[in-house]
């Protein structure tokens, strides 16, 4: 090994060690019982409890903001791959009518935008408020993804095309049984980066949601991690056990990993998809 090879080596066991440590001491603390305080650095619970889980998960904040961020994730997931799909197979053909124009009016909007209470008072004027349409509407469509998804589908041979045509295979048809089911990578890279995007999201949450019972997981989490708002978990109260005390830190840990396992644990499906498709869909064009 040269020198080169033991710095990049020991840079990266430091980065993954930053990354790891975090999140493991943040898991250990959620396990812990009332003793343990945020401040005090272990890997492993003193004392393990699921007390701080059984608290957050019986909450009906937690549950109805968990069950928002589901259907949100899902439904806007689905609605945005579908159109970013729609919008960059038709740009990826080189007989589209003006394309270089309307793929240029789409990469306008990466750089300018209506505002923050020009799109507040559309979401309003259009009656979307309280609802879960008004989380997933406005950003339906990624600049960036329909950009990767339109360089991914230009990199595909035409004859693919030029043969289903000639058999009789219409757009339609060709789009949804010939380009989609060879496009697996881009497609499963606009899900992951719409299902995190979309899991992760809270301020639009915030600003379109004036019912606490339909703010999202985060927005909850950020409630009680950030704000202090205990009252949303009523941490003063004793769990079940009366000799188990329940503090706020170790109730703010669990809440912070229920939001974050999940979208953990849906990234490995996607995993050996998501570098061809970014690869693929980075180069061309």
């Amino acid at each position: 090994m040269t020198w080169f090879d033991w710095v990049n080596s020991l840079f990266m066991i430091v980065l993954c060690i930053a990354t790891i440590y975090p999140f493991l001491h943040m898991l250990s603390v959620s396990f812990s019982t009332g003793s343990v305080r945020m401040d005090t650095f272990h890997l492993i619970p003193p004392e393990m409890t699921w007390a701080n889980y059984k608290k957050v998960l019986s909450n009906d904040f937690m549950m109805s903001g968990f069950t928002n961020t589901l259907i949100r994730t899902v439904l806007g997931t689905a609605l945005s791959v579908l159109f970013t799909i729609f919008t960059a197979y038709p740009l990826a053909k080189r007989y589209f009518p003006h394309r270089t124009f309307w793929t240029s009016l789409i990469v306008f909007t990466m750089f300018f935008s209506g505002g923050l209470i020009p799109n507040y008072l559309l979401v309003k004027g259009l009656g979307l408020m309280n609802t879960t349409w008004a989380l997933v509407l406005p950003g339906l469509i990624s600049t960036f993804s329909m950009i990767i998804a339109r360089n991914y589908f230009m990199s595909l041979p035409e004859t693919l095309e030029e043969s289903a045509k000639i058999d009789g295979a219409n757009e339609i048809v060709i789009l949804f049984r010939i380009i989609i089911p060879i496009s697996m990578p881009i497609i499963a890279t606009l899900i992951l980066w719409s299902a995190v995007g979309h899991w992760n999201a809270w301020f639009d949450s915030m600003i379109y949601m004036t019912d606490s019972h339909k703010h999202v997981l985060q927005v909850v989490m950020r409630r009680i991690v950030l704000e202090g708002t205990q009252d949303m978990l009523d941490v003063n109260k004793l769990s079940d056990d009366p000799n188990q005390v329940v503090n706020p830190d170790t109730i703010k840990a669990a809440t912070v990993m229920v939001s974050v396992i999940p979208i953990i644990l849906f990234y490995p499906f996607l995993q050996k998809y998501f570098v061809k498709g970014v690869l693929v869909g980075s180069l061309k064009g």
